[in-house]
């Protein structure tokens, strides 16, 4: 009896043993979950500041206008004034070689002269009358035309210094220019020139 009482004793208290430490092994998990929600629950996280390419900005952000101009309007830009100054060019070598307006016009010249000039005159009115005044009036259209290609091709040189910043020019428009501009000053020199008889003066008459 006494060894029954023991044995059952000591099994009693191994069951006591089991139960405790499989409530400790269930607990574990549940106390373990607890704490790491406590844990994510009480933790603090520091806010994303960086901004990305497509992060939208507020209604008071400043944004820097884009002062570029547009590729249209570049090349619109480059064609009127590439057209500028081939016209300035031309209207310089017209100026050298003559124009069907400056010969009309001293041909009208002339027939005036020979209308006007009594059939008794001198050589020397008949040659002022009819071919005098013929000479300056090719002379005068030539100057204006000089003129004309000169004036152009400065404003095309000048046209970046007062067009969008930025837009540059392309190189060949400024060489056309530099030609219109220096057949121009070239034509025009020679235009005052012949007007005052000082090149290719009328010939003496006696």
């Amino acid at each position: 009896m006494g060894t029954q009482t023991e044995n059952e004793t000591e099994t009693g208290k191994a069951a006591e043993a089991g139960s405790d430490s499989g409530d400790r092994r269930g607990a574990g998990p549940e106390a373990g979950a607890a704490v790491g929600a406590g844990a994510a629950g009480s933790g603090t996280t520091e806010p994303d500041t960086e901004v990305g390419p497509d992060t939208e900005v507020g209604p008071d952000a400043e944004v820097e206008p884009d002062t570029a101009p547009e590729p249209e309007a570049r090349v619109a830009h480059g064609v009127g004034q590439g057209a500028a100054a081939i016209v300035s060019a031309a209207l310089g070598v017209v100026s050298l070689t003559g124009s069907w307006l400056g010969t009309v016009a001293a041909a009208r010249e002339t027939l005036v002269g020979q209308l006007e000039t009594a059939a008794g005159a001198g050589v020397a009115i008949q040659v002022e009358e009819i071919y005098g005044d013929a000479w300056r009036t090719s002379a005068l259209w030539g100057g204006l035309f000089a003129l004309t290609a000169l004036l152009i091709g400065v404003v095309v040189l000048a046209r970046p210094a007062f067009g969008t910043p930025g837009a540059g020019q392309a190189p060949w428009i400024r060489s056309v220019a530099w030609a219109g501009v220096a057949l121009g000053a070239v034509g025009l020199l020679l235009a005052v020139l012949k007007y005052t008889d000082v090149l290719l003066g009328l010939p003496a008459t006696g």
